[in-house]
């Protein structure tokens, strides 16, 4: 940082001239320090507290050019100022792509020493803009540092939340598998298999969450295909042989992929309580696009529909429906032309956006 009195140090044989240099600069406020060779500035850089150097080309030793290369390679080293008696333009183009700041001739009354002063004055002026550009890049890239590494924190955090959330509902799912099997009462067992599969759905949205590399959506053909595979080894894994999926690819956040996954579990579960009562049969989950919407049809080859598998109805997987496409803001319709039963589910690709109240649209 330059002090409120800047130090030149000005490098320069001719001792007469430095003199007038100090003269002169001093008067404008420059505190001037004299070296009467190129490696005698080196040395003298080497203590610090040099604010811009005056560099004459022309000494003995070492050159202007060559001690000029030698200040570059200084650590944070001072703008330097070529000053030469010289009307050789290469010499100052050779300076000036060599890294000095500014460039100007001397001659040997001292008439130079205005201009002087303005070159230095510049250069202070530049070599301290360029220091703050410099500290506020590094603090920009010392930021985003920060950012990276508190994101990729918050990314192995979030990770191991959705780990640990889906190893416990996994663990739920499991128990309740083995208190349906355990169970005489069929009742019991439908119930604690229905639960199982609810939790199940759940549960498949936190894994899909830890392997991928984005939380905020899942990709919704995936997480179906990891469903009703745990639904094919359920209790009644037998009569689920001939489950199928056609799905696109499709993302979706994991709100509403929950909702979707739950609303497949009790169709499903449904198809194959009553779809086929003397045995198994082909059940399909298709899942598709239109426009900004997702069309998700569940349906079987069974024996048609009855007011008990309607998912409008009272029972507890027909309230489970209803609530979650309230969730999604979808529509359950039944498809009264297809032979056996088939439900669709429409919804919203995203969230829609709250509804504007009367007063704030009028406002």
């Amino acid at each position: 940082m330059t002090s409120a009195t800047p130090t030149l140090l000005y490098i320069d044989d001719d001792p007469a001239l430095a003199r007038l240099v100090e003269r002169g600069l001093t008067r404008a406020g420059y505190k001037v320090v004299h070296a009467a060779s190129g490696q005698e500035g080196l040395e003298r850089l080497a203590q610090g507290g040099i604010d811009v150097v005056a560099l004459d080309q022309y000494m003995p030793g070492l050159d202007g050019l060559e001690t000029l290369e030698q200040i570059l390679k200084i650590a944070d080293a001072p703008p330097v100022v070529f000053v030469t008696a010289s009307q050789d333009s290469a010499i100052a183009v050779t300076a000036l792509k060599a890294g000095a700041a500014d460039y100007l001739v001397k001659d040997v009354r001292g008439e130079f020493i205005p201009l002087l002063q303005v070159a230095v004055n510049g250069a202070i002026r530049r070599a301290a803009i360029q220091r703050a550009r410099d500290e506020a890049e590094a603090e920009v890239h010392a930021s985003r540092d920060r950012y990276a590494a508190l994101a990729a924190e918050r990314e192995v955090l979030l990770r191991e939340v959705n780990h640990r959330v889906g190893n416990s509902l996994q663990i739920i799912a499991s128990l309740l598998h083995l208190q349906a099997n355990s169970s005489t009462q069929q009742d019991v067992k439908a119930a604690l298999t229905n639960a199982m599969g609810r939790v199940a759905a759940v549960a498949q949205v936190h894994r899909r969450l830890y392997t991928s590399h984005d939380f905020k959506t899942v990709m919704l053909n995936q997480y179906l295909e990891a469903l009703l595979e745990d639904l094919r080894r359920s209790a009644e894994g037998n009569k689920m042989s001939r489950l199928t999926l056609k799905a696109d690819p499709v993302e979706i956040d994991p709100d509403r992929a929950v909702a979707i996954g739950i609303i497949v579990n009790e169709l499903v579960m449904n198809a194959v309580k009553y779809a086929y009562p003397d045995g198994a049969g082909p059940i399909h989950v298709e899942l598709k696009p239109h426009a900004d919407d997702l069309e998700l049809a569940i349906s079987d080859e069974g024996v048609g529909f009855s007011d008990k598998t309607d998912p409008r109805g009272t029972g507890m997987g027909q309230r489970i429906v209803a609530a979650m496409a309230v969730k999604l803001d979808a529509s359950v319709e039944r498809d009264p032309s297809h032979k056996g039963t088939r439900f669709v589910v429409r919804f919203a690709r995203v969230t829609p956006a709250p509804a504007k109240s009367t007063s704030a649209a009028a406002s």
